[in-house]
């Protein structure tokens, strides 16, 4: 059985996310899920967008879904490849572009974060913070 991702984990997790946030002075929501995608734990920092709140929870539920990276699914997605429309599928949680990422142990997914709030750009970075935040921790 994997391990599971503790609330106090995932605390952590949020907590760098929001730092970088904070150094790039971009408002964000931070997500933190399940392997199977369901709410640890989210915060809404001050001033970040209302529609944040479902969008990170939304690129957290499709990388721990589709098992891979939001960003990698932009081109796939794009009128004519392979899957063309993916984002309306699944109660139209799926998003297809960048800010949410597994979360690993040795191969294995054990959660997974999602980052609304700034351009996609901007929402990768944070989220990356906190997937170096949960690597670390994992040592």
């Amino acid at each position: 059985m994997a391990e599971e991702l503790s609330l106090e984990t995932a605390t952590k997790i949020i907590d760098a996310a929001e730092q970088k946030a904070e150094e790039i002075e971009q408002p964000m929501v931070v997500t933190v899920a399940t392997d199977e995608g369901n709410l640890i734990a989210q915060h809404r920092m001050d001033g970040a967008w209302l529609a944040s709140v479902s969008i990170s929870r939304n690129k957290a539920y499709t990388a721990a879904a589709l098992e891979t990276s939001t960003d990698q699914l932009a081109e796939p997605s794009e009128p004519g490849n392979s899957l063309y429309g993916l984002q309306t599928t699944d109660e139209n949680r799926i998003v297809i572009f960048g800010g949410g990422y597994p979360l690993t142990v040795d191969g294995e997914i054990i959660g997974t974060i999602g980052v609304s709030g700034g351009e996609v750009e901007q929402d990768m970075e944070v989220a990356q913070a906190g997937v170096d935040e949960f690597e670390r921790i994992q040592g």
